[in-house]
């Protein structure tokens, strides 16, 4: 991982970061988070409750046979390390989309999660010339550096034009 783009713009540093800073192959990674059993089923309790979520017993008798997290507990899981990374530094990550989501394998209980993005593509915006777009290929992996998500985001930032007053 650099530790600060071409421009000297600190990557996971406290200071804003500008679309003009970002370059392409740039690689954040995340710190780790422990997935367990109590965060699965409370988060499947409010957000995802289905069998194979919500306890031991129900879980045995899924198409899993065991407990696993939701799906969208790992993408918000992986939303949180990447901005606790700060691969934007201080600016915030703004999406656009996310494309082509992939559920790669079950998270279970005890599995110690981290992300790491990559940045595949950038440009100007057509419409707005205070604004660019970054594309990343956004992967999590468990303690056995398995990919158990894998996405593409598409996101928006500051160019250092935003910055000069109109």
């Amino acid at each position: 991982m650099a530790l600060a783009g071409s421009t000297g713009a600190p990557i996971g540093g406290t200071a804003p970061r500008y679309w003009e800073d970002v370059e392409i192959g740039e690689r954040v990674r995340s710190a780790d988070f422990l997935c367990s059993r109590e965060s699965i089923v409370a988060f499947a309790g409010q957000y995802d409750p289905q069998p194979m979520h919500l306890d031991e017993a129900s879980a045995a008798q899924s198409f899993f046979g065991e407990l696993i997290a939701s799906g969208w507990q790992t993408a918000c899981v992986t939303f949180r390390l990447m901005v606790d990374a700060r691969p934007l530094g201080s600016t915030p990550l703004i999406g656009l989309e996310i494309r082509e989501l992939k559920f790669e394998r079950p998270v279970r209980p005890g599995d110690r999660l981290y992300a790491e993005s990559e940045v595949l593509e950038r440009r100007a915006s057509k419409s707005r010339p205070e604004r660019g777009i970054v594309i990343m290929r956004v992967v999590t992996r468990n303690q056995a550096d398995q990919p158990v998500l894998s996405q593409i985001w598409v996101a928006i930032l500051p160019t250092r034009r935003a910055l000069v007053p109109s």
